[in-house]
This record gives C-alpha cells, structure tokens and sequence, in this order.
C-alpha cells in the first residue's frame, strides 16, 4: 500500500497534461499571461506545482513582460524562484531578443521601422536603468553590428562621441542609428540627450559616416529624433 501510494503521481500531474494539451492547439492564444509562466516553470521545477507560483510572479511584475524583463536578482527575490527556474525564464528573454535581432537583419533596416521599434522596446524598453546601444550599417543599409556601449543609472547613462565614431571606422560602417532607454517612461528628449547626438553627428559627418537617427524607447513608446526634426 505504501508502495502504490509513493508511486501515485502528483495531484497537479493531470493539469499539467491538460495545459500542455491546450498549449499546443492554440499555440497560447487567450491563455493568461500566468498560463504561459506556468508552462516555463513546469520544466523548471518538475517536483512541484507550479500554478501558486506563477500568479505570484505575474502579482509581483504585472505582466508576462515584466516577469521575462525583470533582472534575475528580482526574480529570486521571490519565494520559490531559485537559479533553476530563473534560467528557465530568462532564457525566454534572450531567444526573444535574438530573434527580433534576426527579423531587423532580414532586409536593409531604413524603410524597415516597425521591425527596428520592435527590436529596440524588446532589447531595452524594460530595462531599470538606462543603457545606450548602436546599430552599424553598411552602405545598404543592413546591420552590420550591434553593440551595448553603456550601462548607467536609472537617468544617466556616460556616452563618448569620439569612441562611437571610432568604432564604426574599425567596422567599415556608413551608417549609424542610436539608442537608449528612459526607465521613468517618459521618451521625451533632454538637453542632454540632444547635446550629445549632435556631438556624434558631427563628428560622423566629418568621416562621412552618416547618423541616421536617434531613438529613446520606453515600455510603452518610443520617439525617434528624426521624426521630431532634430535630425
């Protein structure tokens, strides 16, 4: 009797099937956001039932984003997540990068803005501090390089014109498109902001290297220099 009983499988083991099921026949259209953070963490953590700790997750960061976005020292802040089931989730975080990454180099990104945004709000649109990022072109217009130049705080990131410049000559790069984020939400540009992407289009310029725009991208939006004339 002991036997049978420590052979019984888990009480969630038959919702764990129905989900799955479920998950394959939509491909997780209209399931809930804490659906889907079930179904990373199940692989995860095998043993337990994961259905309480999802929730928890989606209470915490407010949506399946801000649970994938949230740094991994967040994340284990929450009781029952360790480095097993942190991975699990970050790990979705990086194959979505990579692929907006591989969709934006498909064709030449000028003319492609809607993939560019889409690239830009999923690699820095939740990060909690500002960060500054450049794409490099080539004289078709297609990536040729993206590079993280700077990490800083929630509303300060360091940035060097003469470093920037420097970097596209050892590319080979025409052209170039700037990025950061504004953790606070508000995509509006500072004096800062506008100083400095004069400073790097000058300098471009003079090697006749082409600065193509400027954009600032938040969670919920983004603006693109050009598209206010300060290009």
């Amino acid at each position: 009797m002991e036997e049978a009983a420590s052979k019984k499988k888990p009480h969630f083991h038959g919702h764990r099937e129905r989900l799955r099921k479920r998950f394959l026949e939509c491909q997780g259209e209209g399931m809930p956001d804490y659906e889907i953070v079930e179904l990373l963490l199940m692989t995860a953590l095998p043993q337990r039932d994961v259905k309480p700790l999802a929730k928890d997750l989606i209470e915490r960061f407010d949506s399946l984003a801000g649970v994938l976005f949230a740094a991994p020292e967040e994340l284990m802040t929450v009781p029952g997540i360790k480095e097993t089931a942190c991975a699990a989730l970050k790990v979705v975080q990086t194959a979505s990068i990579r692929l907006s990454r591989a969709v934006l180099m498909e064709k030449p990104i000028i003319g492609g803005w809607d993939r560019l945004i889409d690239y830009c709000r999923t690699a820095m649109g939740h990060d909690k501090v500002e960060s500054f990022r450049i794409l490099f072109l080539d004289r078709k217009n297609r990536l040729i390089a993206d590079e993280a130049q700077q990490r800083g705080t929630v509303d300060h990131t360091p940035v060097y014109p003469r470093e920037i410049v420097k970097r596209a000559l050892d590319l080979g790069a025409s052209a170039l498109i700037l990025i950061h984020n504004h953790p606070s939400g508000d995509v509006t540009p500072s004096k800062d902001d506008v100083e400095m992407t004069k400073r790097i289009r000058e300098g471009a310029e003079k090697l006749g290297i082409t600065l193509f725009d400027h954009v600032i991208v938040s969670k919920s939006g983004e603006t693109s220099f050009k598209a206010l004339g300060l290009l």
